[in-house]
């Protein structure tokens, strides 16, 4: 299962991810969030993974179109807060990271 928590906050995207992003669930992200960005020409993202449990290869190319769509409105994608037991499959997709929501923020810069 998996749920999302979607906040805007100062021109910003934070979606936080709870439970596991596999092939099984990855429509949810696939279906909902990326036609979010494109229609809402969303700039930033910040993805928090604190309560992921588990993600797959279908759940990195998931989050990789997210960042296409990001980078097709000139913007840019962050992840924050990632599990140590995650941190070996997220450095494959090549997204900045970060220590938090804040930090991510910061940097940003909105």
């Amino acid at each position: 299962m998996l749920y999302m928590d979607l906040e805007y906050h100062k021109g910003v995207l934070f979606v936080r991810l709870d439970g596991n992003l596999t092939r099984k669930n990855v429509y949810k992200i696939n279906n909902y969030l990326t036609p979010v960005i494109l229609k809402h020409r969303i700039k930033y993202l910040v993805y928090n993974l604190f309560s992921l449990l588990q993600i797959d290869e279908s759940g990195i190319d998931c989050i990789l179109r997210t960042k296409c769509a990001i980078r097709d409105n000139h913007g840019s994608i962050y992840v924050c807060e990632v599990p140590e037991h995650l941190k070996k499959m997220v450095r494959k997709a090549h997204i900045k990271s970060t220590d938090s929501e804040l930090t991510a923020l910061q940097l940003l810069q909105v």
